[in-house]
């Protein structure tokens, strides 16, 4: 009986972690987005080169996002990013 409970409320209260990929279009606002979730605010970016990776907190689920350049020869490289996100 103990034991469900315990899961019970692991399920119920442990912190979560997901991994987000953000792809666009370069120049979409990715990175604004990012930092606005991050930091609260919009800060002045340049265009992304490869990537961001951030962490952000929202109550109990802990997002990874993975903040990915928009350039056309950075395109053919999102596919290897897509493997083990959960949006």
């Amino acid at each position: 009986m103990g034991l469900t409970f315990t899961k019970l409320f692991s399920r119920l209260f442990a912190k979560k972690e997901m991994r987000i990929l953000m792809v666009g279009l370069d120049a979409a606002g990715k990175t604004t987005i990012l930092y606005k979730l991050k930091l609260g605010e919009i800060v002045t970016t340049i265009p992304t080169i490869g990537f961001n990776v951030e962490t952000v907190e929202y109550k109990n689920i802990s997002f990874t996002v993975w903040d990915v350049g928009g350039q056309d020869k950075i395109r053919p490289l999102w596919r290897h990013y897509f493997q083990n996100t959960q949006g």
